[in-house]
């Protein structure tokens, strides 16, 4: 019998990018009811998936078993409690059903002896009573009889163990709490825009309400919460995990720039790694109790103790998802302060650094279409930052990067992206180069052309004025809606 499954599930149950089974409830070939997945398409769908009875029966299902268990070995095991908690619901969930079926099955068991009696009674001739009972005595039969399971509902019920799944509330977006992390740490890295603040129990900011589901404490907390708001089922996420398989949470997300708070934090160089001739990556922790919230693509302005002059703005080259380690790709330029302190070796571990930010609006939008990703030089640290909030949200049907080089060591991180290339089906990347920052635009446009615009796409640019202005224009001037397009000026 065929279960029902929601999209984010089934994706973990056939192996494949949430972003394909969406695809295909788009195509049609998945129909929906209620959200929900039907075990039998996606059996249909992907037949890999599929035990045939046959000599091989055996051999297969250990095979299968093998793949899973791999699967299943590479995530995180969370804590006995919260383990303790899911099987004792979700044995608390087999216990019902085993008492239902008891339930129906004497109904049917009564109800077939009572039809026999009205035959014995003077019914025996009665052809509507003789196919009752026939029909009873044959359901009764075949729901008795041994089937082999179904092998994906086997699967979602160790999945449901390992992980679970969260439902937020109004925005339906969906995350899934694996290993001892928080509901919190789940989100920001599934690259959903919670809203919170110090990420310890200090604050309150991240306070949301339990709908349905059960929640388990995973760190003491400072912020005190009303007796009202205990009673309404509001809990810290940054203190909680899920300890039910399934979780409805309700909250409100940032929508965009504007829903960021600016924020003041002092933070310490961590590291800086030279990753070409003329390129460094500058690696700044913040404190514990103040974590930078940020959107994938957004700037910071850096500062020195110096003073007002000691001070630059740069994109954040890292995802959301880890808060409190920012990463900046900087390029030698003498006429910018972080970047003479970085090269001349001023900016040692330990070193105070102080941020004012986010700033900007180079940002994702909620769209269902393909990503395009266009970089020069230093203008793929917001476009690294973006792919990777990309790759944790698993919703692009595609994402392709053109990367323009005008510099000897403007590919700085090409390994990396050939890395993103073989380890994901529908990432493709393409590295050129070029002194003339608008006459790469220009070409880069035509690769473009001729690869990609037979599919309605979503366009991100960053790079000098001369590269990102004509890249935009070329776009436009072939048809592509300003509404698709986002371009941003790196200096």
């Amino acid at each position: 019998m065929a279960q029902w499954v929601t999209v984010w599930r089934a994706a973990q149950l056939v192996g494949v990018p949430r972003g394909v089974l969406q695809r295909r409830v788009q195509a049609g070939e998945i129909v929906l009811a209620d959200g929900l997945v039907s075990t039998e398409r996606l059996l249909e769908l992907y037949p890999q998936a599929r035990i045939e009875a046959s000599g091989m029966f055996e051999r297969a299902t250990k095979i299968r078993e093998e793949a899973f268990g791999r699967r299943v070995r590479e995530r995180l095991l969370p804590s006995q409690d919260v383990l303790a908690q899911r099987l004792f619901e979700q044995s608390r969930e087999l216990a019902d059903v085993q008492r239902h079926l008891q339930r129906y099955h004497a109904l049917v068991v009564a109800t077939r002896e009572r039809l026999r009696a009205m035959q014995a009674q003077g019914g025996a001739d009665d052809p509507r009573l003789i196919e009752l009972e026939r029909q009873l005595s044959d359901g009764l039969a075949r729901a008795l009889a041994t089937e082999p399971v179904d092998v994906l509902d086997a699967m979602d019920d160790v999945l449901k163990v390992m992980s679970a799944q969260v439902t937020l509330r109004p925005s339906g977006h969906q995350f899934t709490v694996e290993g001892h992390l928080t509901l919190l740490e789940s989100a920001l890295r599934a690259g959903v825009k919670l809203n919170y603040g110090c990420g310890n129990g200090t604050c309150g900011m991240c306070k949301l309400r339990v709908i349905a589901g059960q929640v388990a404490r995973t760190m003491p907390s400072d912020y005190p919460l009303s007796q009202s708001e205990k009673a309404q089922g509001y809990v810290l996420s940054c203190a909680h995990t899920a300890a039910s398989s399934e979780l409805t949470l309700e909250t409100l997300e940032a929508a965009g720039p504007g829903d960021i708070a600016q924020q003041t934090i002092v933070a310490t160089v961590r590291a800086a790694t030279l990753l070409a001739a003329d390129t460094m990556r500058l690696h700044l922790q913040t404190p514990r109790s103040h974590r930078l919230r940020f959107l994938a693509g957004q700037s910071v302005t850096l500062g020195l103790a110096e003073g007002e002059n000691a001070r630059a703005d740069h994109p954040i080259a890292s995802c959301p998802c880890d808060d409190r380690n920012l990463h900046f790709f900087v390029a030698r330029d003498d006429a910018d302060p972080i970047a003479a302190r970085l090269f001349g070796a001023g900016l040692k571990p330990g070193t105070p650094v102080t941020l004012w930010g986010p700033n900007g609006d180079f940002v994702l939008g909620e769209s269902p279409r393909p990503l395009v990703f266009a970089a020069c030089d230093t203008g793929f640290a917001p476009v690294n930052s973006l792919i990777e909030h990309a790759l944790s949200l698993d919703e692009a049907p595609s994402i392709a990067l053109f990367w323009l080089a005008t510099r000897p060591d403007g590919h700085f991180l090409a390994n990396q992206c050939r890395a993103w290339s073989e380890a994901f089906d529908n990432f493709e990347v393409t590295l050129s180069h070029g002194a003339d920052a608008a006459q790469g635009a220009r070409e880069m446009a035509a690769a473009m052309r001729a690869d990609l615009f037979d599919i309605d796409c979503a366009f991100y640019i960053a790079g000098p004025g001369a590269f990102a202005d004509t890249l935009c224009a070329e776009l436009a001037a072939a048809g592509v809606p300003q509404a698709q397009l986002r371009c941003e000026t790196i200096a």
